[in-house]
């Protein structure tokens, strides 16, 4: 494997790991609390759709029961996402924070913001509020991958 293919795979590992990190942060100790009743499974808040979904119907999330195959395979989006970066960043203004922050947005908007409409918007029932609280969330995972692989890609350039 070439340095650039190795270096690449670093990268989408450590942006994997990045995102793996800020989701833990965000969604498990902010938005569900250390005791797992936050305000995005609080039913004050949220549709009950969307605590059933998490909480009763079977089978639970592999979130929930077996993390570590979610764990992996978003290490497994950061090695495409480094790959995409390497093809992009060639046409973007040159730095780690230039390319970092455009590869976020990229990711944001093309991944989080769609799935946050179609999914806990149109199939769930999800109050606006906590999509926006959860768009935050995604946003600073995007922010953590995309400053992460282009850290990696960026460096010695």
């Amino acid at each position: 494997m070439s340095a650039s293919h190795l270096r690449s795979v670093l990268a989408g590992v450590v942006g994997g790991c990045a995102m793996n990190l800020v989701m833990l942060m965000t969604f498990r100790f902010i938005g569900l609390g250390t005791d797992g009743k936050g305000i995005l499974l609080n039913p004050e808040f949220q549709s009950r759709k969307l605590i059933a979904v998490w909480t009763e119907l079977e089978p639970l999330p592999l979130v929930v029961n077996r993390p570590l195959p979610i764990i992996l395979g978003i290490i497994g989006f950061g090695i495409v996402h480094a790959y995409l970066y390497r093809w992009l960043c060639p046409s973007w203004p040159t730095g780690v924070a230039k390319r970092g922050f455009r590869f976020a947005l990229l990711v944001f908007v093309m991944t989080f913001l769609f799935w946050e409409f179609f999914t806990p918007f149109n199939q769930l029932g999800e109050p606006l509020g906590l999509i926006a609280l959860e768009l935050v969330f995604w946003a600073l995972i995007a922010l953590a991958d995309g400053f992460a692989i282009s850290a990696i890609m960026e460096r010695g350039s």
